[in-house]
């Protein structure tokens, strides 16, 4: 019988892994190149990119608030006009709904009217129109400021 070779390893057994796909860094020649990652690269993009949304997020934030600023605005403004318009002169009850015009007197005071500015004839009454308004359902006045001055004209 022939006898069995014993091949004998060359390498250390000091220097052979047990287990060499463990190992942190390449064990052969014909091995993928690890590199160890650069945390602060790594650090630094996680940062911009949570910078750029969180950014996007409150640019949104900053747009509903500049909307509900601007609502509430005009809200008071309606208030503060309304209570104009209440405090006037009117020989009716207003509906909501109808269309109506404010006036100012030649004396500074206030008059609320259902004739418009053109249907006055030759002589128009008023110091000038202030405004074609119109009663909301929470009895507020939505104002439509004239563009036109409409004035006394002697």
């Amino acid at each position: 019988m022939e006898e069995a070779k014993v091949i004998i390893n060359p390498i250390s057994p000091d220097k052979v892994a047990e287990a060499p796909g463990l190992l942190e860094y390449a064990h052969t020649a014909g091995s993928a190149i690890i590199r160890p990652e650069d945390k602060g690269k790594i650090t630094g993009r996680a940062v911009a990119a949570m910078r750029e949304q969180t950014d996007m997020q409150l640019s949104q934030l900053y747009k509903q608030m500049q909307l509900l600023a601007e609502q509430a605005t005009a809200i008071r403004n309606r208030v503060e006009i309304s209570e104009r318009i209440y405090s006037a002169q009117m020989n009716f009850e207003p509906v909501v709904g109808h269309t109506y015009h404010f006036y100012q007197r030649k004396n500074g005071t206030d008059l609320l009217s259902m004739i418009g500015p053109n249907e006055w004839g030759r002589k128009f009454p008023f110091e000038r129109c202030l405004a074609t308004v119109r009663m909301m359902a929470d009895h507020t006045w939505d104002v439509q400021y004239h563009e036109t001055e409409f004035s006394t004209t002697e």
